[in-house]
């Protein structure tokens, strides 16, 4: 069965007073407006959250979330896949209403984590890491730290080729009035930002962030009933790689992305050359280099090519991460991988605003811890 989405919201991401409940409550009613749904036609309720009882103590937020809706009594479930939470949540939804299970399902993913200091986030983030390495202290931005040294030694690239990904998600972030960070910044401020895990900068990491995002997904049937404008999971499929990151053959190939992607390329009936925009989960600059090649659009220790000849950019043949990505927009944990679905949504329906591209065919690429579980999902404009 043919799976559409016809309605998307997000929140304004970065720090914000509102609680978790609150939060994802403002992105399902938004979403609920935007698709011309009405509560009691919810089936399917599903929370995409990593960490609200560890950042809040909150459980059962699936619950509160389908008593502040109104979508009683709708199945509800929560979805936790750490950072790809998100894209697990598009992966499930799109199985819901593919089975025949639902015929209205609403995703919301989201996270609250500003009230927390940065030690104490980055030590909840890093308990999705194996605890044979937990236990040294090792956490997700000493791997981006090291692969990327790994990365410019091995394939000759040059430092300015990760300052340029910061530069062009902030300079993409500027346009998105939901962004955390709407500023641009220069070459010469991300090149001279303190080191945080060499030679990795402080710009060349995501902000930690709050907010919610949601997609309403049906049977295309169904859609062409209520809307003109929606688009089409054309391909979705995930995968996992080994969770203890040394034990991987080759630390710069994010085994997730590659079989995943393979996967829902096989699905759509697509390739790579196909794709017109993409969203991918650059957590750290380096992972937006890692996961170009794992997707099949740049050959292993090219991508950084792209980066430095402007393909990548908003003009550019192929514009990545045209919402500002998690660099410039926040990394929500659970809200990401919706908010990226929502953004090729938006392209494809033609709801980006100053951000819009033209666009058929768009990939959303979202990475849980770093690149043990991967979700890539493919969108297509209705015909």
């Amino acid at each position: 069965m043919e799976v559409a989405v016809i309605g998307a919201s997000m929140t304004k991401f970065g720090q914000r007073d509102a609680w978790i409940c609150e939060l994802l409550s403002q992105a399902g009613d938004e979403c609920l407006m935007d698709a011309g749904v009405a509560p009691t036609d919810v089936e399917h309720l599903y929370v995409s959250n990593m960490t609200s009882g560890e950042f809040e103590g909150q459980t059962g937020v699936m619950n509160a979330l389908a008593h502040d809706l109104g979508v009683l009594p709708a199945y509800t479930e929560r979805i936790d896949q750490t950072s790809s939470s998100g894209g697990a949540g598009i992966y499930e939804s799109w199985q819901s209403i593919a089975s025949g299970a639902s015929e209205m399902t609403l995703l919301v993913g989201g996270e609250k984590m500003t009230h927390k200091t940065t030690g104490e986030s980055t030590d909840i983030i890093a308990s999705c890491t194996h605890p044979d390495e937990y236990k040294h202290g090792v956490t997700l931005p000493s791997f981006a730290g090291m692969t990327a040294r790994h990365y410019l030694e091995r394939f000759d690239a040059p430092r300015e080729s990760l300052a340029r990904v910061a530069v062009k998600n902030h300079k993409n972030g500027v346009d998105n009035p939901k962004a955390q960070f709407q500023k641009e910044i220069t070459m010469e401020k991300a090149l001279e930002s303190p080191i945080i895990a060499d030679p990795l900068r402080l710009y060349d990491f995501c902000p930690i962030t709050d907010g919610s995002a949601a997609l309403m997904f049906t049977t295309e049937e169904r859609a062409k009933e209520i809307t003109d404008e929606y688009a089409l999971v054309s391909g979705v499929a995930g995968a996992t790689d080994t969770h203890v990151v040394h034990e991987r053959d080759d630390p710069t190939i994010m085994g997730g992305v590659v079989e995943s992607s393979k996967q829902a390329y096989e699905m759509a009936g697509l390739g790579p050359e196909d794709l017109d925009v993409a969203e991918l989960h650059d957590m750290f600059t380096i992972l937006e280099f890692l996961q170009l090649e794992g997707i099949g659009v740049a050959d292993q220790g090219t991508a950084w090519e792209l980066a430095m000849d402007g393909t990548t950019a908003k003009d550019g043949n192929l514009p990545i991460n045209t919402s500002g990505g998690l660099k410039s927009k926040g990394h929500p944990l659970g809200a990401s991988g919706v908010a990226q679905g929502v953004e090729i949504y938006e392209q494809l329906v033609g709801e980006a605003g100053p951000r819009q591209v033209e666009a058929d065919t768009a990939l959303a690429c979202n990475v849980g811890g770093f690149g043990n579980c991967v979700i890539t999902t493919i969108m297509e404009a209705a015909e």
